[in-house]
């Protein structure tokens, strides 16, 4: 098990695929990162995260930030979701959970009395210094782009 992340520690280094090609940590270099993690593409919750960081996507890049969102999805079903529902925001392909490991999201979930691993859904906001300067855990989708988006601006 790995340690909890906490503010103001190195963000955990990464090199992953995504919608738009390899890319790591040391890319954002200078700009904020917003990760967040999710569970799986096309379920409600998630398609409205997307769909709110999407909606906003503009207002990120104008506060100096990017914006990617995790799940363990392959590619080809993020490609799929993001034409589908018309996204505005970089997918990256875990499908080996190593980048949910290292960044503390995949967990154990309860549902129903069955017991399970999953992806929380969180977010990290990485400074472009690549420290970790927020994280929101347990995440609950309705506002919460606009509330990340509105930490950037303070």
């Amino acid at each position: 098990m790995t340690q909890p992340l906490e503010i103001g520690a190195k963000a955990p280094d990464f090199s992953i695929e995504t919608t738009e090609g390899k890319t790591t940590l040391s890319a954002y270099k200078g700009k904020h990162l917003v990760l967040y993690f999710y569970p799986k593409d096309d379920t409600p919750g998630c398609t409205n995260e997307a769909r709110d960081f999407s909606d906003l996507s503009s207002q990120f890049e104008a506060a100096g930030a990017k914006i990617l969102g995790v799940s363990r999805d392959p590619l080809a079903k993020h490609q799929k979701f993001i034409a589908k529902h018309d996204l505005q925001i970089e997918l990256a392909s875990d499908e080996d959970g190593a980048l949910c490991e290292a960044y503390g999201a995949w967990v154990e979930k309860n549902m129903y009395g069955r017991t399970y691993m999953g992806i929380a859904r969180s977010t990290f906001l990485i400074d472009p210094k690549g420290r970790i300067s927020r994280i929101w855990s347990k995440v609950r989708v309705k506002g919460h782009a606009q509330d990340v988006l509105e930490s950037l601006n303070n």
